[in-house]
């Protein structure tokens, strides 16, 4: 299953390359605690305040243009900038192999 969104942000591509990449902005509206090396096999945690947490490895990076986390249960996260009127455009693109029904279906009524 993958499911992908666009949206345009209204800042310059190198402030939301910052955003996703530093583990200080991605604590801002992400996770509650992130350590990641945002090169091409670091090593990613990110923790929330429930007690979840989740581990990647960068997979693919292409400086302010592109970022791909694979996740240990395989999932894989792609996010993508371009300029855009206004802003920057990112592309978040996700998928994985073992979306259960519920997830599955709940992700496909996000797109409708």
């Amino acid at each position: 299953m993958e499911v992908k969104r666009e949206i345009v942000l209204p800042a310059p591509r190198e402030e939301v390359w910052a955003a996703l990449t530093e583990s200080e902005r991605l604590e801002e509206w992400f996770a509650n605690d992130v350590e990641l090396d945002a090169r091409e096999g670091g090593a990613g945690v990110f923790r929330w305040d429930d007690g979840d947490e989740r581990r990647a490895v960068v997979e693919e990076l292409d400086e302010e243009r592109r970022i791909a986390l694979r996740f240990e249960d395989d999932g894989l996260v792609e996010l993508e900038l371009d300029d855009a009127d206004g802003g920057t455009l990112l592309v978040v693109t996700e998928s994985t192999p073992s979306f259960g029904p519920a997830l599955e279906l709940q992700a496909l009524c996000a797109l409708v």
